[in-house]
């Protein structure tokens, strides 16, 4: 295995691990060489050999983005020089010239630029091994090929300055150099720092350009070849063009390749001999995989940046079908309608959406960072082991609710409870056809808890005052999560009954079961069985009086709690009582007789069964004794 100290492994020169604060962007590195999350290029770190150049050095770099500028110079002249031949040889030529040192100077610098071994992914700094890689791949003989000054070379061991032909297609070796800025816009799409759309949009330009420019430049060429220059495309529409200006000619160059691969066709310019045709054919035919390339790629990074747009209009307009079709009511479909604009707006927020595809001590970092403060401000977690807070704030699911928007519904099934982490909520019950307001919740505050707790209805329903997050967590993990947490189970049943106890009166008389389990509560009872107050929270028992169902059993030992009525089932009064099921069909009816002041001889099924023996009951069973 390559050691963290070898020299030619990339990972001790490439990257060390920073703090969150100091991580640059990542996108200068090479697609080949693939960095560690959380690692950066480390350049004040290599300890590369003596004349060895690492290829991810910001000064290599530059360099690169340099000659990125002259290819672009290099891709307009050669179709340009092969067009217009005087420029070759008078204008332009000293700057090819300079061009081509430039590139020659790569070509020497290329001998010493370490590569990564894609079998073994150790860094090659051996020169011999850099330099015979270099010569025999077809990189070094196209790079020699399109430097070389043929031209001048031409001259200088013949001494003849005739410019032929061959000059002008050998200078077309020159458009080698291209794939540079294919690689540099392979970079620029993934580097975050610049707009995607905006980088494929002048991909797309650049391609669209340097296509009409060579089709504009080789048509003219072959016009200025033909046996009759008046018999030409241009020789129709401009006389004796060979000896006007260059820019005119090539101006009305551009003008026919730009009208034929926009499929425009004036007509004022077109093919008029044999080759001219053929030529046209190829180029149209060319056109259609170029248009349908050019449309292609627009459509989708038009669609692209509008398809969240598109996604809330559909879902918006199912929700009107849905409500016009259910007849819901004008105020349950403005809160859907709410519900789901907020969740499109805040898309980039959700936790869960943004998350999903990390791994999981990530999650749980970022989780922390966000949560635990407002876990450890929570009333029913004060004082317990900072083991069980990590835990509690990786579960916790966060939510985004808009104003007037019901979180809990008076007597829904409990399945969750729910932190306040900003935003306000009310706290409300339907009495008698109206809605009585008892208290407003702030940031850190818990709700949902009591249902949860004793799993009866939820007692109150909880409504967004204004655009509020919160986090919640099941009772089922919860549960997980505690149950092997002693200490923290007895800390957090304290800090619940105590929160009961500091419950306004008006809220304890609209729930009878806290007000009989407060009354008949011991604490000094509680605090000496340390178990029966941890069996009560990791549990959720039902029972609203908490004590033993019988002399013999303890909480600890019951499994099953069932809901007893003092009633047959078609009386239809649904209050009941939620206990822990005793052992036998006589201590269930003594214990009824307790719960509900009077005695019975018959225990029923909601479904007026009888039920003769204990062990066919099931968790949360309602039985009707009478």
């Amino acid at each position: 295995m390559t050691s963290w100290t070898d020299p030619t492994s990339p990972l001790p020169l490439l990257f060390r691990r920073r703090s969150s604060g100091e991580i640059r962007n990542l996108a200068s590195v090479s697609s080949s060489i693939l960095p560690a999350f959380g690692t950066v290029v480390d350049e004040g770190h290599l300890q590369l050999k003596k004349f060895v150049i690492a290829p991810y050095d910001r000064r290599y770099r530059w360099w690169q983005a340099f000659l990125v500028l002259l290819v672009i110079y290099s891709a307009w002249a050669s179709p340009f020089e092969l067009a217009f031949k005087k420029v070759a040889t008078g204008s332009l030529m000293p700057v090819d010239l300079v061009v081509d040192a430039f590139f020659a100077v790569d070509i020497v610098l290329t001998f010493f630029v370490a590569y990564l071994d894609k079998s073994t992914y150790l860094l090659v700094l051996d020169h011999k091994k850099i330099a015979l890689r270099y010569v025999i791949s077809i990189y070094f003989a196209m790079d020699v090929v399109s430097t070389l000054p043929i031209q001048l070379m031409y001259r200088m061991f013949t001494g003849n300055s005739h410019y032929a032909q061959v000059f002008g297609f050998l200078n077309l070796l020159r458009l080698w150099r291209l794939r540079r800025v294919s690689e540099l816009f392979k970079r620029l799409e993934k580097d975050t720092r610049f707009s995607y759309f905006w980088i494929r949009y002048i991909k797309l330009i650049c391609v669209t350009l340097f296509a009409v420019h060579s089709a504009g430049c080789f048509y003219f060429w072959m016009a200025t070849h033909h046996k009759t220059l008046s018999n030409t495309w241009i020789g129709t529409e401009v006389n004796d063009f060979e000896h006007k200006s260059i820019w005119l000619c090539y101006t009305y160059s551009i003008y026919w390749a730009t009208v034929t691969l926009t499929t425009v066709g004036y007509g004022d310019l077109h093919a008029v001999n044999l080759g001219e045709k053929i030529f046209s054919i190829f180029y149209m035919l060319f056109n259609i995989g170029l248009f349908a390339y050019l449309v292609g790629n627009m459509t989708n990074l038009i669609v692209h940046s509008a398809v969240r747009t598109l996604f809330m209009r559909d879902a918006i307009n199912e929700i009107f079908r849905y409500a016009r079709k259910n007849r819901l009511p004008e105020g349950l479909k403005e809160q859907m309608l709410a519900h789901m604009q907020l969740k499109f707006k805040t898309a980039e927020l959700q936790q869960e959406e943004v998350l999903e595809d990390l791994p999981k001590a990530i999650r749980s970092s970022i989780s922390q960072h966000l949560f635990r403060r407002t876990v450890e401000k929570t009333y029913l977690f004060k004082g317990v082991s900072e083991h069980l807070t990590v835990q509690l704030a990786s579960e916790m699911k966060a939510e985004y609710f808009p104003p007037k928007v019901d979180i809990i519904l008076q007597n829904e099934i409990p399945t969750d409870f729910y932190i306040l982490v900003f935003g306000a909520l009310d706290v409300l019950k339907y009495k008698n056809g109206t809605e009585q307001f008892f208290s407003k919740l702030g940031s850190a505050d818990l709700v949902g808890e009591i249902g949860v707790f004793f799993n009866t209805p939820q007692p109150f329903t909880v409504r967004t005052k204004k655009l509020s997050q919160v986090i919640r967590i099941s009772h089922h993990h919860f549960k997980e999560m505690v149950q092997p947490q002693n200490e923290d189970g007895m800390i957090m049943i304290k800090n619940f009954i105590q929160h009961l106890k500091d419950l306004k009166q008006e809220m304890l008389q609209e729930i009878p079961f806290l007000t009989e389990f407060l009354d008949e509560l011991n604490i000094e009872h509680i605090q000496a069985n340390e178990n029966t107050q941890y069996n009560a929270l990791t549990n959720f028992h039902g029972d609203t009086n908490m004590e033993e169902t019988n002399e013999t059993s303890t909480p600890g030992a019951i499994t099953l709690r069932v809901i007893i009525h003092g009633h047959h089932p078609d009386e239809g009064d649904t209050n009941g009582k939620l206990i822990h099921l005793p052992e036998s069909m006589e201590d269930l009816l003594r214990l009824a007789e307790k719960k509900l002041g009077k005695r019975g001889s018959t225990v029923v099924m909601a479904d007026g069964s009888q039920v003769e023996e204990l062990d066919a009951l099931r968790d949360n069973d309602h039985l009707f004794i009478f």
